[in-house]
């Protein structure tokens, strides 16, 4: 690239040497290709006689391709070698000191040269706009506005400063009048500091907010201002109105995992308005005896009927998308909580990923957007994502972007909404209309809560197997909702409780149940996360196929409670004809375990320990450590155990066991820190088929009929995160998880003949 234009003394700019260029002014090269300086003595052409004493005349030396491009990766590592530098590279590349000298001294004034450039560019173009925008507002004050009558004002005797503090005052009393409507409908009563009324002729056709197309005309005057929102471009509108940017705002990514979306900025006072409608919308679902629902489903649930739906509320979210179905079901239940502290575990991300574990994968809150009153939480807003997994490779994760909502009725009851705002985005495949619960305190310090869950998701991504269950609303509906949530409950107030049963001696500490407890749950956290790929860690799939196990890897380093090196994850989904409760009740059988469990073949498990998770000591919800009988006693093969968790309810069961070390375990059974323990779990994930054997899809939970079992396993396969897998590795696990899924048929076909013969 030519055209550096005339450089002239070239050292001397930059370190202080005198670079000698051509007399004609000739430019610099690019890359520094020709060298000026530092020419070997048969290049130089000195004149003698009289005109010896002229200046001195000098041929370029031209560089070769691969002394230029030793160069340059020399200028790239070090723009300022010194001597000794110089000298190496020099000998390298057949140059002499000078010559390597003269080289980086013109091709660090040519860097220098090009960035000034740039930079002059830029200021030239900020200039510009600079001017533009000063002739803009000259014009605007030789012919002001009156914001009253809209015709042209006369100034008076008033400064320019001073009409322009008047216009942005009746700006300010306007948007303060419009808070205060806002903040009366929001929080359910009256704020007196906010009893401004506005001026007498003040627009605010400029401050409206609009909630788009979302149908909710008439809630107040502001509703008729900018009514379009963002096409998503699949007839879909996001229901998001247009918003001025010198109003307050939220910088948000749309587009979710993958990428492909765009920064947009949403205005809190239009999370405001969509939170508003979507609880009013919430609360008409909750009404008791309402026509909107139909029961279907056992323990009290309910389904939405769809056409009386639509007649009753216009879409919050536009149209549904092609290929989208609806899901929608409420449930009510008796839950071991009181509203304030349920209410704040909703409101805390990490808390509600606890409270259903398995259930959400991840979650965190992204922005506060209204920190409520100042002692409740009444009045919070916030914006949050999460991963909501059903746990079968089968079902691809929901991925989900909300505004939640808590609002606080009347003295004892609260409610909570979630409602998408990324709904249709790239990674997306699935959105929330108004869904969350309803909760009123009982007297004897529990909750009834009233769950609605009503969600659009794209089926075409579902396994046809899993189909039939996510549509009769126990792979996600309300039911799901309400019984991981009584779960999780009871066993808080089970295992605080100092008179908590022990089924099986030694008998344990309250601090002991608690971080064996502790212990289990983050056990079934990271077999869930194993299989639906989810909780923040970066699995790579390896190999997936419907009929085939799925294998995943991840590089393990430095993560408490887990060993260092490379995670192989495998799982598989298959049909049993067994009913989920029933196929529960078999793999708990530990006389069975061996006839499946690959991991101790031939061994019958003991229980060392075992307690419930529920007040009833017959609960299946269990924690127990088993060890396993070696023939002989060998005390170096007792040295593991393993740790079991075992949950179950209508819609579905898990039993997740990990292999854990004796002296780690006895640490957390003492009541120690139960991150100190290191494992990688396994285990089975239950589910109702919810098909009967017309193959019509039925919604009656714990009906006769078959189920889908998932098993997973993960294993250590190198010690060194970096290391690569090998075949051997795929196919060990790959053997692993056939020979256990072939174990189980087995069984379960012995205990179907079984009972056939005592029939």
């Amino acid at each position: 690239m030519e055209g550096l234009g005339e450089m002239g003394l070239i050292g001397e700019n930059f370190e202080g040497n005198l670079g000698r260029v051509r007399g004609d002014g000739s430019e610099s090269r690019s890359g520094g290709s020709d060298n000026l300086e530092g020419a070997s003595g048969d290049e130089q052409d000195v004149p003698v006689g009289p005109s010896s004493s002229s200046r001195r005349r000098q041929k370029y030396h031209r560089h070769t391709p691969y002394q230029i491009q030793e160069l340059e990766a020399s200028f790239k590592d070090n723009p300022h070698p010194d001597e000794k530098e110089r000298l190496a590279l020099g000998k390298k590349l057949n140059l002499e000191n000078k010559q390597v000298k003269f080289w980086f001294q013109n091709r660090r004034t040519q860097m220098k040269t090009q960035l000034e450039r740039h930079e002059n560019a830029i200021l030239k173009q900020e200039n510009d706009k600079l001017r533009i925008e000063n002739i803009a507002m000259k014009e605007a004050i030789r012919a002001p506005v009156c914001n009253n009558c809209g015709g042209q004002a006369i100034l008076g005797d008033i400064s320019i400063d001073e009409h322009h503090l008047r216009i942005e005052n009746a700006r300010l009393r306007d948007e303060l009048s419009r808070i205060s409507i806002l903040a009366n409908k929001f929080l359910g009563r009256p704020l007196s500091s906010f009893s401004g009324s506005m001026p007498h002729g003040m627009s605010s056709s400029n401050l409206e907010l609009a909630v788009g197309r979302n149908g909710y005309g008439g809630l107040n005057p502001m509703d008729l201002g900018l009514p379009m929102g963002l096409d998503y471009n699949n007839g879909m509108s996001s229901a998001l109105p247009l918003m001025s940017p010198s109003r307050p705002g939220i910088g948000m990514t749309m587009g979710g995992c993958g990428g492909g979306g765009m920064d947009m900025p949403y205005e809190k006072n239009m999370f405001l308005e969509l939170a508003i409608n979507a609880m009013d919308e919430l609360m008409k679902l909750g009404q008791a005896n309402s026509p909107l629902w139909i029961g279907n489903m056992e323990g009290g649930g309910e389904v939405l009927d769809l056409d009386e739906y639509m007649r009753n509320f216009p879409p919050c979210l536009g149209t549904k998308p092609p290929g989208y179905v609806s899901e929608a079901s409420r449930a009510s239940g008796i839950v071991m909580i009181n509203s304030l502290a349920l209410i704040e575990g909703l409101l805390d991300a990490n808390r509600w990923r606890e409270m259903f574990l398995g259930l959400i994968g991840s979650s965190s809150t992204l922005d506060v957007i209204s920190g409520g009153t100042a002692d409740s939480r009444n009045g919070v807003v916030q914006l949050m994502q999460a991963e909501i997994q059903l746990v079968s490779p089968l079902v691809p994760v929901r991925q989900a972007r909300f505004i939640r909502f808590c609002r606080q009725h009347a003295e004892g009851m609260w409610a909570i909404v979630d409602l998408s705002v990324d709904a249709g985005r790239e990674g997306f495949l699935s959105r929330r209309l108004p869904s969350g619960c309803i909760v009123h305190d009982m007297p004897n310090g529990s909750s009834k809560i009233t769950w609605i869950e009503h969600t659009e998701y794209d089926e075409n991504v579902v396994h046809n197997q899993y189909r039939p269950l996510l549509r009769s609303g126990l792979g996600f509906g309300a039911q799901k909702w309400i019984s991981t949530l009584q779960r999780h409950c009871e066993c808080v107030a089970t295992i605080m409780s100092p008179d908590a049963s022990i089924d099986d001696s030694p008998v344990l500490s309250q601090g002991g149940r608690r971080s064996l407890t502790s212990l289990a749950q983050r056990m079934t956290a990271n077999f869930c996360a194993g299989v639906c790929a989810t909780g923040g860690h970066k699995w790579e799939v390896i190999g997936n196929a419907a009929e085939t196990a799925k294998i995943m890897i991840r590089k393990s380093l430095n993560n408490p409670g887990e060993p260092s090196g490379a995670v192989l994850s495998a799982t598989m989904s298959v049909w049993m004809p067994m009913p989920h409760q029933r196929l529960f009740a078999l793999m708990l059988n530990e006389e069975l375990r061996s006839q499946w469990d690959v991991l101790s073949p031939g061994s019958a498990m003991q229980n060392m320990i075992r307690f419930s998770k529920g007040q009833d000591p017959g609960n299946p919800n269990t924690i127990s450590l088993l060890r396993a009988n070696t023939p002989g006693g060998n005390a170096n093969q007792n040295s593991m155990l393993v740790l079991q968790e075992s949950t179950t309810d209508v819609t579905g069961s898990l039993i997740v066991y990990a292999a854990v070390d004796v002296q780690s375990i006895q640490v957390v059974m003492n009541g120690g820190d139960s991150s100190c323990v290191t494992m990688l779990p396994s285990g089975f994930a239950i589910v109702p088929d919810c098909v009967a054997e017309s193959g019509a899809a039925v919604a009656k939970a714990g009906s006769e009929g078959g189920s889908l079992l998932t098993v997973g396993f993960q294993i250590l396969v190198n010690d060194l995160p970096s290391s690569k897998l090998t075949m051997e590795s795929i196919n060990t696990i790959i053997s692993l998880i056939s020979r256990t899924v072939q174990g189980i048929k087995e069984v379960v076909h012995s205990n179907q003949q079984g009972r056939q013969i005592d029939q």
